[in-house]
């Protein structure tokens, strides 16, 4: 494997970095579904550290962007926390879950459109799931494919 990879696109370089970089931090819709499963969803960097998505508020550290911008918000299937229903920032159904070995996949329908969540939990179909996300977990993207991310030092 190599330390530093480059992803293309019709002969345009996308990212540059190392692989944990593209993984965790893609630029762009396209990085992101090339590179692995990922569930963008349509957002809004309202302030420094907080971003809406979901009709919810969620902190967010690593990133500057204009307030009230459109951005797109990246989180890997991993990233998402299976809670109590109590505690969920959001809360959707669970239209399939599917033994993987190591974790359950599920198909989780929040407000109509489906994500992706794999979870040590057995949850089962048709059951309702409280999910969660770390603020470090969330990526966010420029809608127009361009990054604007503070370098933490």
């Amino acid at each position: 494997m190599s330390d530093r990879i480059i992803v293309m696109k019709d002969g345009i370089i996308q990212q540059m970095g190392t692989p944990k970089d593209i993984y965790n931090e893609p630029v762009n819709r396209y990085v992101a579904n090339f590179i692995g499963e990922s569930n963008i969803i349509s957002g809004v960097y309202l302030k420094k550290n907080l971003v809406r998505f979901l009709n919810h508020d969620f902190e967010v550290v690593g990133y500057e962007f204009d307030d009230n911008e459109p951005v797109d918000v990246v989180i890997r299937p991993e990233d998402w926390d299976v809670v109590p229903l109590e505690k969920a920032k959001v809360v959707g159904n669970v239209t399939s879950s599917i033994f993987k070995g190591v974790h359950y996949e599920l198909c989780v329908d929040i407000d109509g459109v489906e994500y992706v969540v794999h979870t040590y939990e057995d949850v089962k179909t048709n059951e309702q799931v409280g999910l969660s996300v770390d603020p470090y977990e969330i990526c966010l993207m420029k809608v127009d494919g361009s990054c604007k991310k503070i370098v933490q030092i």
